[in-house]
């Protein structure tokens, strides 16, 4: 077997077999408004204050557009009606306690906000944003997420 090979084997046979695979995680995209006037809103992270999508982890019991919805509630006080399906997703790693880094898939569900609740579970742990697409894909660190927001 000729070195080309062998290292061509090595990379698509043998490396993913050691390569963990990505952690599942549901996003809301939380949106107002019709054409130019359109919105999104974005929340704080709690420990270093980046702006991100309301995200978290599926629910037991849950469909993925359900987890997002409540994700959507307990990080911004958002009511509103999910989509049935995801309307694009993103990568981003992860850093949890100790520094452990977690490759994350997160599948991004619409969610159609109809009142923004004062009282909700993080309120007083995060800040929303209400911006434009554009806007929120300059404000957020993520590129595959910029790439998302900024096609809407």
């Amino acid at each position: 077997m000729t070195e080309t090979r062998l290292t061509t084997a090595l990379s698509e046979f043998v490396k993913p077999l050691f390569q963990r695979p990505a952690h599942l995680q549901v996003g809301a995209l939380c949106m107002r408004g019709h054409g130019r006037s359109r919105e999104v809103l974005l929340v704080t992270t709690i420990t270093t204050g980046r702006w991100i999508l309301p995200k978290g982890w599926p629910m037991p019991g849950r469909s993925l557009a359900e987890a997002a919805q409540e994700e959507a509630w307990e990080e911004a006080g958002v009511l509103g009606e999910a989509d049935p399906e995801p309307v694009g997703r993103f990568a981003y790693d992860k850093v949890r306690n100790g520094g452990l880094r977690l490759r994350c898939t997160v599948e991004v569900f619409r969610i159609r906000v109809t009142r923004l609740a004062a009282d909700y579970p993080e309120a007083g742990k995060r800040r929303r944003k209400w911006v434009s697409p554009r806007k929120a894909a300059k404000m957020v660190q993520e590129p595959e997420l910029r790439a998302l927001l900024r096609s809407l």
